[in-house]
């Protein structure tokens, strides 16, 4: 028997699993580590303790508790959360914290001074995407502009995935679906990096190689085995952005097929037949040549709810605050007693694209309680989701299935809420694994040990939410956007 190795780095947690060739799991393992929050609007991790540290951790971990041979692990293939940028030395040493993805928003003014200086239609047109906090170009414009003297001793540029794929096997790749984040450094026509962005960002040559996800990047080296566990020579593909890897975990490849991810934030990823021109939403190649995919995010999802956990539910174990706390929300009705939430704690991406939104409850009363307020909160998440379903549908690519992943789909409120709200389906498939178990799969389709449409018998549906229509989600969901429109100017003013 062969097997294949996924390891994900998320925000807050990084996995492991060693699969077999019939998909079935061999052994898992998970560590914690902490998103790092120097200031408002910054977003950090450490990339040889939360990066690097956690891969090693884990995949030692799952070959001690599978009792499998190294050598016979076909495979590896890694995702991480993105897309981040850390930029490294000569070596390859990390010289700074690994700037966050769209969570991060301290590149503001750099977004404004690129839109400014090159347009916002041609650089959406060019590049496919608009400027946001997402976009990897302005952050690495940060760094040359507030760290010169870090500036001068970068030698690449890296996201997190790339990070480990190097220091697997000493090799500096990116999939062209990560690259795709780069703005305004990648080309989505010629999927190429801009050589004429040289003086306006960094030149090319600090940028890693471009590849396919699946695509092999290398072997692992000696050091990495003595490291990892892992036997030297064992192939290593490109890897991805963990949303990407979730999505594929549950059966997203047709055209229409979304992925709806709830995580410490909301992601989305929806496969098309073309690309899809709307600077609201994001692109980048799917993981193959010739396929497409329109993206979305929200800024906060399951960050909000820990949020409102550890401020609100102090008294409560962590391990049983959740249960407790949907416990007393279901005691609320939908619309939680007239109470609104706007879930932009950190700012907020799609549709809205406003670094500078704030969250709010707003309705409050004497008579509200603790469990008032959760719902709200969940309810506020599903109209932020609503809001960006409904921009997919105005940009003429209403998605034809919906796979909901992630650990806040464990959350009975957020789960229907989000269904009534935006009247979709959802589809959850048994395994809820995430993106390693993507990560394994693709490592297994790279080798030809599996294709593309065994995902359907490794990770077959579980259930299905269906929509319940409520005449009061209507209506809050109007006053959602209404609320926002309406307190905008003083969030800004706040800022």
């Amino acid at each position: 028997m062969k097997y294949t190795l996924g390891v994900d780095i998320g925000t807050y947690q990084s996995k492991g699993v060693l699969v077999d060739e019939t998909g079935a799991i061999a052994a898992q393992a998970v560590r914690d580590h902490r998103m790092i929050v120097p200031q408002p609007g910054w977003a950090e991790h450490r990339p040889e303790e939360d990066w690097w540290g956690d891969f090693v951790h884990v995949t030692r971990e799952v070959l001690a508790a599978s009792g499998v041979s190294p050598g016979d692990i076909a495979a590896v293939a890694c995702s991480a959360i993105g897309p981040c940028m850390s930029p490294v030395d000569a070596d390859g040493a990390p010289l700074m914290n690994g700037v966050l993805y769209g969570v991060d928003t301290r590149a503001a003014q750099e977004i404004d001074d690129l839109t400014r200086e090159f347009g916002a239609e041609a650089i959406h047109e060019r590049f496919g995407n608009a400027l946001t906090s997402q976009s990897v170009g302005p952050k690495v414009l940060w760094l040359r502009r507030n760290h010169p003297e870090l500036w001068e001793k970068t030698a690449k540029i890296l996201t997190s995935t790339s990070f480990i794929v190097h220091r697997l096997t000493g090799e500096y790749v990116i999939d062209h679906y990560t690259a795709g984040s780069f703005a305004p450094l990648y080309d989505v026509g010629t999927q190429n990096w801009a050589a004429d962005m040289r003086d306006a960002v960094c030149p090319v040559e600090m940028l890693p190689r471009l590849m396919w996800s699946s695509e092999i990047a290398g072997s692992v080296t000696a050091e990495a085995s003595r490291q990892t566990g892992l036997a030297e020579g064992t192939p290593v593909t490109c890897g991805t952005i963990d949303a990407a890897a979730e999505a594929v975990s549950v059966g997203v490849r047709h055209t229409g097929d979304m992925m709806m991810m709830y995580g410490s934030s909301m992601f989305f990823i929806q496969v098309t037949d073309e690309r899809v021109r709307d600077a609201r939403l994001d692109y980048a190649p799917w993981l193959s040549p010739g396929t497409h995919a329109a993206m979305a995010g929200m800024v906060t999802g399951g960050t909000v709810t820990h949020w409102f956990r550890d401020q609100f539910a102090r008294e409560l174990d962590k391990e049983t605050a959740f249960p407790v706390l949907t416990e007393e929300a279901q005691v609320s009705p939908p619309g939680a007693r007239g109470l609104l939430m706007l879930p932009y704690f950190s700012g907020e991406r799609t549709p809205i694209h406003d670094p500078k939104a704030k969250g709010a409850f707003f309705g409050l009363n004497v008579t509200h309680s603790r469990g008032d307020m959760y719902r709200a909160l969940c309810e506020g998440i599903a109209c932020g989701t609503a809001h960006v379903t409904e921009t997919f549908a105005d940009a003429g690519a209403a998605p034809a299935r919906i796979l909901a992943v992630g650990g806040g789909t464990n959350n009975a409120i957020w789960l229907q809420a989000t269904s009534d709200i935006s009247g979709i389906r959802q589809t959850l498939c048994e395994k809820i694994i995430g993106a390693s178990y993507g990560d394994a799969f693709m490592a297994a389709c790279t080798l030809g040990m599996a294709e593309p449409e065994d995902i359907d018998r490794w990770n077959p549906v579980a259930r299905e939410v269906e929509p319940v229509e409520s005449v009061d989600y209507a209506q809050q969901f109007a006053l959602f956007k209404w609320l926002y429109q309406q307190t905008k100017d003083l969030a800004h003013a706040l800022s």
